[in-house]
């Protein structure tokens, strides 16, 4: 099996037969190990090898110990536009901003260049650590679904849609 470019699914080289792997419970579809020809990955906070892996159809880099992710800013805004169309549930009440995350010091998994830690802009109080280099965002676990349960503009404005 092999993983086939931007797709969320495996591909038998025998059979052509096409495997879709079942998602985890943050929706994430482990789709398997970076080979060598790619080079060597890891994570920026636990330092273990990133994986293939898939969000709402979107390829990203994964950790599986920390279960952080690298999307590339071209799918970002995308995909939690896309995520916050299909939220379920009420939006999550906005924690206090942890300042304390500005100071990480994270250089980018792919390469290698100091990422900038800053707080994302659209809601959730999260600290994203981002690389210009490359236009990839890291986020540890739960960033995205805390970003993506922010309120919706209007309401955290006060404002009403009818």
């Amino acid at each position: 099996m092999r993983v086939e470019a931007d797709k969320d699914y495996l591909v038998c080289d025998y059979c052509r037969r096409i495997h879709v792997p079942d998602k985890d419970n943050d929706g994430i579809r482990i789709l398997g190990e970076m080979t060598p020809s790619e080079g060597f990955v890891e994570c920026p906070v636990c330092q273990l090898p990133l994986v293939h892996a898939a969000l709402d159809g979107e390829r990203i880099l994964y950790c599986r110990q920390c279960r952080g992710m690298l999307i590339s800013m071209d799918i970002f805004s995308p995909l939690i536009e896309d995520l916050r169309s299909r939220r379920d549930g009420p939006s999550e009440l906005i924690r206090p901003l942890d300042s304390s995350e500005l100071d990480r010091r994270a250089r980018c998994p792919q390469c290698r260049h100091q990422m900038i830690s800053h707080v994302y802009g659209g809601g959730g109080n999260v600290v994203v650590s981002s690389c210009e280099q490359c236009a990839a965002v890291w986020l540890d676990h739960g960033e995205l679904d805390r970003i993506v349960r922010a309120p919706d503009r209007q309401f955290s404005l006060g404002l009403q849609v009818n």
